[in-house]
């Protein structure tokens, strides 16, 4: 079951669960689209969901999805457009070396390895990528220190949080793709906050959801 924080007749915020796919064909397993499409289904709606923006599978936390075409690409526009707030939590191996600051590179995504790099210079298939981030705690445990971040991103671009801080020597736990050699967790990333303003009704759509109180965000009061 789909835990639904807001849905009217043009759109649902949801949770997506760590593990769940985005979206069917990235593999096996279950998809928010298809259970979003059978929950419309069960309420004899119109079975149309769109795709507005993405999760890796193994991250976890707010989405929205539209229930009309219209809806899909007004969305879609206002993420092109920056006028959509997308908060992260995180956990990270080592500290930032200031308490907050803005992460600005060039990325470079390797479709053939599913995988992006911080490059220096601009070519093609590069795009630049901005984030701000926030250290909200800290803690030494035994196998090094972890950091608890809240993030916001500026663009979407693949990868784009675990790369940026993987480059700084402080890759996400659990993110082995990127650097982490902690395979306790899944990668420490959890969708935390949506805001945006409705594309039809124009009020400003904002939830917030607390990742699950298992480790490693149990290490930390992530409220």
């Amino acid at each position: 079951m789909i835990e639904i924080l807001y849905e009217d007749k043009d759109l649902i915020v949801c949770v997506k669960p760590v593990g769940v796919l985005s979206q069917p064909g990235m593999g096996e397993g279950e998809d928010m689209i298809t259970l979003l499409t059978e929950h419309l289904v069960e309420n004899k709606e119109k079975p149309y969901i769109g795709l507005v923006h993405r999760l890796d599978r193994n991250v976890g936390g707010v989405m929205v999805f539209s229930k009309k075409q219209a809806v899909t690409s007004k969305l879609s526009q206002a993420i092109q457009e920056r006028n959509f707030t997308k908060e992260y939590m995180a956990v990270i191996h080592n500290k930032p070396e200031e308490p907050s600051g803005i992460y600005k590179d060039l990325l470079f995504k390797d479709s053939g390895k599913n995988k992006s790099f911080v490059v220096k210079r601009v070519r093609k298939g590069v795009k630049e990528a901005s984030l701000e981030y926030t250290v909200l705690d800290s803690i030494n445990e035994e196998k090094g220190e972890l950091t608890l971040v809240r993030i916001k991103l500026h663009t979407g671009r693949t990868h784009q949080i675990r790369v940026q801080f993987s480059s700084r020597r402080t890759p996400l736990l659990g993110d082995g793709k990127y650097g982490s050699k902690d395979n306790r967790c899944e990668i420490a990333l959890w969708s935390y906050r949506l805001a945006f303003c409705h594309p039809i009704t124009k009020k400003e759509i904002d939830f917030t959801k607390i990742a699950p109180s298992i480790y490693p965000w149990d290490l930390f009061n992530v409220n």
